[in-house]
């Protein structure tokens, strides 16, 4: 009778229990240990989507994966061969989660609720006798001579270890797999709100334009998508793109840079000649009365502001030199960057285990054989949609198959 493999996952969130679920369904001859820093498995996971776990994405809209991923995605292209954004939706519904696709192409569970998510995967653990230790952070991996494996604060040895621990990890446990040779970028915040210390922008909370260009000056760095004025700066698509893709470049700055807005997301000659238009058609009204559109109200008082008139002006009173003070404003508006914010609970990090470290078929480490990763430990991230869910679900599934082959 063949030995049983006992294998270790350091992490309860979606990609260490995914991983384990998968394992057991498709090995009989394995036993696992889940480890969890935290007082309860897959907590992250209970939050996603506003509670209701945006599962995946259709990817319908997804012309390149680098469209949305920054980071990661030459690996998960080859890897989403094998389990990708379909695979997802069919494992869930195989597993009784009936799941739907919103308009925005995000993909949920038809109960709109996480934890339906979360149990369905426990109840999976349970039923395969699959023990999950909380409150036990792991601070460090140590390989023996006989190719098993043992973990600091624990007197167990395992055959195989599964590192899960998400993109924020712990500092002590990645300082660990430094030394076992894996190259590390360090995790630095991704997918965030941007912090401007600007009252007369910040007195418009609420407003928001259906499409926006921003752009990091000095740079090449510019995401579009809509935008939304906050109570401490700018959110919406178009930031949380630019935040994303830009990660790195942030936090070598410190959160500190300058912006520039282009608040209708339109060329120059197109936005010159419906400023003419307007100022041809109500030449006698007041330069508040009419606005480009897709501007509220609001935010074209403050925008003219900005360019430095008078509100009491007419149209008929701009003259060219204004025209050209208001189009400036509105195709490249700065603002001074002083802070980031985190979007609601779902903290993304740029950052993690290189995936030149990995085996880029089954995540095995090439330095270390038997030590394997899945999930945002690795230097893989994405945009908001189910993007990052998806990621969790192709890695856990890689390892699982890798581990699970006699």
């Amino acid at each position: 009778m063949p030995q049983r493999k006992r294998i270790a996952i350091i992490g309860a969130g979606a990609a260490g229990c995914f991983c384990a679920a998968n394992i057991m369904e498709m090995s009989d001859e394995c036993d696992i240990t889940i480890f969890e820093a935290g007082a309860k498995p897959m907590h992250k996971l209970s939050l996603t989507g506003g509670g209701r776990c945006n599962i995946t994405n259709s990817f319908s809209e997804v012309a390149s994966l680098a469209d949305v991923y920054p980071r990661g995605h030459r690996l998960l292209k080859g890897l989403f061969y094998v389990f990708d954004h379909d695979s997802a939706c069919s494992w869930f519904d195989s597993h009784g989660i009936r799941l739907y696709t919103q308009d925005d192409n995000r993909v949920f569970p038809v109960s709109d609720d996480a934890f339906e998510v979360v149990n369905t995967l426990l109840g999976i653990l349970r039923g395969h006798g699959v023990r999950i230790i909380t409150n036990a952070k792991i601070n460090g991996i140590t390989r023996h001579d006989d190719g098993t494996f043992s973990l600091d604060g624990t007197a167990e040895s395992f055959d195989r270890v599964v590192v899960t621990t998400g993109g924020i990890g712990n500092s002590q446990l990645m300082q660990s797999l430094g030394s076992l040779g894996h190259k590390i970028a360090e995790p630095v915040p991704s997918l965030f709100s941007l912090k401007v210390n600007d009252s007369d922008l910040t007195s418009l909370m609420g407003a928001s334009v259906p499409m926006a260009s921003v752009l990091i000056n000095g740079t090449k760095l510019r995401a579009e998508g809509a935008l939304l004025v906050t109570h401490f700066g700018f959110s919406g698509p178009a930031v949380l793109r630019l935040s994303s893709f830009a990660a790195r470049t942030l936090a070598e700055r410190n959160y500190n840079c300058d912006i520039s807005i282009n608040w209708t997301g339109r060329a120059e000659q197109s936005m010159r000649d419906e400023l003419e238009a307007l100022a041809k058609r109500y030449a006698a009204r007041n330069i508040l009365s009419a606005h480009p559109e897709n501007l509220t109200n609001r935010l074209w008082a403050h925008l003219v502001g900005r360019a430095g008139i008078a509100h009491e002006r007419t149209f008929a009173e701009l003259g060219k030199k204004n025209m050209n003070k208001l189009l400036t404003v509105l195709l490249s508006d700065n603002y001074h960057v002083s802070g980031r914010g985190q979007y609601k609970e779902e903290f993304v990090t740029c950052g993690g285990v290189e995936l030149g470290s990995v085996s880029n078929k089954t995540l095995e480490s090439k330095a270390v054989p038997g030590l394997f990763f899945a999930g945002e430990v690795l230097d893989i991230d994405a945009l908001t949609g189910g993007f990052n869910l998806q990621a969790a679900w192709t890695t856990a599934y890689t390892v699982a198959s890798g581990i699970a082959q006699p």
